[in-house]
C-alpha cells in the first residue's frame, strides 16, 4: 500500500458490537483517517454514530460502497464478508476481515501484529483477523515460544457473552434482571440460560466431538505460528461474564522451563501485561481487563512433575484485542508501509 497522509476507511458492520469498538479504537489511537464511511444493513441506514466529535450517518452496505476507500474493516459476519469483500478489493481497498470467512484460505494472511506482522506483506487484498480466543492466547504464549518452542498447548477458555454479539449481551442482562425480580430466565439467543450457568461453547459440534470454536483455535494457531506440528487441545465454554475472555493454558515446551527467562520475556513482550500478585491472590480477571488493550498474564508456574511444562492464566478483552484493536493494528501496519 502506498503511504499516504490520511486513509479513507470503511467499516462494514459499523453498528455491531465490534464495529462500534472499531470506530472508538480508530479515534483513541489517532489513526490517520481521511473519510470514515460507516456501512451496515438497510435497517440501520440513517442512524448516526460519533467519530471525533462529529456525527456520521450510516449507509447501506452494497457492492458499490467502496469507491475511494483505502482500507475496509469488515465485522458484519462471514456471509457478508463473502458477499462484499471481493467488491471492496476490486475497488482498490485492502480488506481486514474479522469473520472466519477467509482465515484458512490459502494466500490470505492470518495476522496478530505482536506475533506475525511480517505476514501482512503477503496479502492479495484481504487480511484475516483471527478468532478472539486464538489472538488472546497467542499474544501471551508466543514470547515463550520464541525462547523455548512449544510442542503442545492445552487450553480451556472461559468466554464472555459479548463475544456472541450485542444481542447475547442483552440476553445476559435481561436474565440477570429476571432472576433478581423472581422471573424464570429464558434463553433465546443462546440454546441454554446463561445467567448462573456455564456451558460448552455455542458453536456447531463437529464429527470429532470438538466444537467449531475449538477447531478454529487448533487450525489458526498452526497457521499463525507457521508450524503444523504444534498440538493444540482446546476446551471452549461460555460463562456469564459480560466482557473479556479468560483462558487457562498449559504449555509443553521443547526444553525444561527456565522460569526467570520466561518472566523476563513476558515482561518485555509487546501487548502483554503481567498481573501475578501471589501475596494478594490477584491475577488476571475480566473486571480488571475489560476495556484494556493488553493481554494480561498471571498464575505463571512450572508444572509439579514435568520439567518442560508451564502453566498460566490469561485474560483479554475479546472486543478489543480479540477483534477491533487487532484489526486497527493491522491497518496501522498497512499505513506504516509494512505491506
Amino acid at each position: 500500500m502506498q503511504k499516504k497522509q490520511n486513509y479513507n476507511i470503511a467499516i462494514a458492520g459499523a453498528t455491531g458490537a465490534v464495529g462500534i469498538e472499531m470506530i472508538q479504537t480508530l479515534e483513541k489511537r489517532n489513526f490517520p483517517v481521511g473519510e470514515l464511511r460507516l456501512l451496515a444493513s438497510a435497517r440501520s441506514v440513517g442512524k448516526e454514530l460519533e467519530f471525533k466529535g462529529k456525527k456520521i450517518a450510516v449507509q447501506e452496505l452494497t457492492q458499490d460502497s467502496f469507491k475511494d476507500i483505502d482500507i475496509a474493516l469488515f465485522s458484519a459476519g462471514g456471509d457478508r464478508s463473502k458477499e462484499f469483500a471481493d467488491a471492496a478489493v476490486a475497488a482498490g481497498a485492502v480488506v481486514i476481515d474479522n469473520s472466519s470467512a477467509f482465515r484458512m484460505t490459502d494466500g490470505v494472511p492470518l495476522v496478530v501484529p505482536e506475533v506475525n506482522p511480517e505476514a501482512v506483506k503477503n496479502h492479495k487484498g484481504i487480511i484475516a483477523n483471527p478468532n478472539c480466543t486464538t489472538i488472546i492466547m497467542l499474544v501471551a504464549v508466543n514470547p515463550i515460544h520464541k525462547i523455548n518452542p512449544i510442542k503442545r498447548i492445552t487450553v480451556s477458555s472461559y468466554q464472555a457473552v459479548s463475544g456472541a454479539g450485542a444481542m447475547a449481551l442483552e440476553e445476559l442482562r435481561t436474565q440477570q434482571k429476571d432472576l433478581v425480580e423472581g422471573r424464570q430466565p429464558k434463553a433465546e439467543i443462546f440454546s441454554h440460560v446463561i445467567v448462573n450457568n456455564v456451558f460448552s461453547h455455542d458453536s456447531k459440534i463437529l464429527e470429532n466431538g470438538f466444537n467449531q470454536e475449538e477447531y478454529k483455535m487448533v487450525q489458526e494457531t498452526k497457521k499463525i505460528l507457521g508450524d503444523q506440528s504444534i498440538e493444540v487441545a482446546p476446551t471452549c465454554v461460555r460463562v456469564p461474564i459480560e466482557r473479556a475472555h479468560s483462558e487457562s493454558i498449559s504449555l509443553e515446551l521443547t526444553q525444561p522451563v527456565d522460569f526467570s527467562a520466561v518472566t523476563k520475556v513476558l515482561n518485555e513482550a509487546p501487548g502483554v501485561k503481567i498481573m501475578d500478585d501471589r501475596q494478594e491472590n490477584h491475577f488476571p480477571m475480566p473486571l480488571d481487563v475489560a476495556g484494556k488493550y493488553e493481554t494480561f498474564v498471571g498464575r505463571v508456574r512450572a508444572d509439579l512433575d514435568r520439567a518442560n511444562v508451564l502453566h498460566c492464566f490469561v485474560c483479554g478483552d475479546q472486543l478489543l484485542k480479540g477483534a477491533a484493536l487487532n484489526a486497527v493494528q493491522i491497518a496501522e501496519l498497512l499505513a506504516n508501509d509494512v505491506a
